[in-house]
């Protein structure tokens, strides 16, 4: 096994542990309720998943808009494309 799962099992493992320690009752206020008792375990796992759903629409690649040039080109015509040469370009080269 590789270093990266070996470190995802033991972070793993630690987290299960943390909450399954903490797991008694704690009253929860939110806006709507008053005083509703609730385990830590479930504030706990709720923060974890909402905080990886966040990071990961946060995190993630933008998408990219296609360069100016392509845009160009889609537009030209066959016979004006940029990398047409003209003959004494054609005998330059040669």
């Amino acid at each position: 096994m590789s270093a990266k799962t070996i470190s995802i099992i033991i972070l793993t493992a630690l987290l299960t542990a943390f909450l399954f320690l903490n797991s008694d009752e704690v009253p929860f206020n939110f806006i709507v309720a008053n005083d509703v008792q609730v385990s830590k375990l479930i504030v706990i796992g709720v923060c974890i998943i909402v905080g990886f759903i966040i990071g990961f629409v946060v995190g993630r690649p933008k998408k990219t808009v296609s360069s100016y040039d392509d845009e160009i080109e889609r537009n030209q015509t066959t016979i004006e494309k940029k990398n047409t040469l003209s003959d004494e370009d054609r005998e330059y080269i040669s």
